[in-house]
């Protein structure tokens, strides 16, 4: 599918696949789309920033490649390695058959055949569907070094392998890099980038996320979710629930079919909004029904 013409299509089309955003994440989207420039979205785990990139791949109908960042990531993790045992298997097979060509074969051994594509190798690929959607995220858990060779890659986009050569995408991915703030990234690869916080939505716009991925709720508990949650968000917790939390709580409150929002149900699954026990001891008992009568009436009153 082309590249959408306008910020409203945009929108328009990441609502089909479910991912509900404002205009002004549509309108970075839609520039990052436009000019060909990274796309780099920061904000709080579980607003919605690794989504943006699994929305994009369905309504533009690319390819999904996503590189996981984790500390100690390093570049031949992220672009490639060699099949260690598929070659030694080669290696006993050609001994076993006597007069092997050493030049020959250690040609072969370093030739494609044996090369496992690491994430940004597979990015650099053709795709018959178009370039693909490279999904580097939560890279702020990785270090400085794996930065600066990000940063190479990204301005030229391509990678070099030393036994076959350098390898260059011949149309660039379409790159959303995520990240969730534990630490800065440099300024050097931010201005590569396109940048956008992601913020939690307000009161309307999570309703109407909620709407969009869990139909089957209905109007009045999904605006007491809501309420409750966003209340929740102003307490001094150690983790904030993100939408994505929200999203799993109304999955369990359909799955127990709860037509309305009690204390007891709330002590019953505080687990699937918060992820800390010490938050669910602070929360639960008194302070959870003092935040659902704050909700209940915040939603009364709308």
């Amino acid at each position: 599918m082309t590249i959408p013409a306008t910020i409203d299509a945009v929108q328009e089309k990441l609502a089909e696949t479910g991912y509900v955003c404002g205009r002004a994440l549509a309108t970075v989207v839609f520039l990052s789309l436009k000019l060909g420039r990274p796309l780099f979205l920061e904000g709080e785990a579980g607003v919605g920033k690794t989504e943006i990139a699994k929305a994009l791949a369905l309504c533009l109908d690319r390819r999904l490649i996503r590189l996981q960042c984790y500390e100690g990531l390093d570049a031949s993790s992220a672009v490639y390695e060699w099949n260690f045992p598929a070659q030694m298997i080669a290696i006993r097979t050609a001994e076993a058959g006597g007069g092997a060509d050493r030049g020959a074969l250690q040609e072969e051994l370093f030739s494609r055949d044996f090369l496992i594509e690491r994430p940004l190798l597979q990015a650099m690929r053709p795709d018959e569907r178009g370039a693909p959607i490279l999904l580097i995220d939560e890279l702020d858990r990785t270090d400085e070094p794996f930065e600066a060779f990000l940063l190479e890659a990204l301005s030229d986009f391509q990678v070099t392998i030393p036994e076959i050569g350098t390898i260059k995408a011949p149309e660039p991915p379409i790159v959303i890099l995520t990240s969730n703030r534990t630490r800065e990234v440099h300024d050097a690869l931010k201005r590569r980038c396109l940048y956008h916080w992601v913020d939690y939505p307000d009161f309307d716009r999570e309703v109407e996320i909620l709407h969009a991925r869990e139909p089957a709720v209905s109007e009045t508990l999904s605006k007491q979710i809501i309420a409750f949650v966003q209340g929740l968000r102003t307490e001094d917790i150690f983790k904030k629930p993100g939408v994505a939390e929200t999203i799993d709580w109304a999955k369990c409150l359909l799955a127990l079919d709860v037509v309305d929002l009690s204390p007891q149900v709330i002590s019953d699954t505080l687990g699937a909004i918060l992820k800390y026990q010490d938050d669910i001891a602070k929360i639960s008992g008194g302070e959870a029904r003092r935040i659902l009568d704050e909700a209940k009436a915040r939603v009364e009153a709308a």
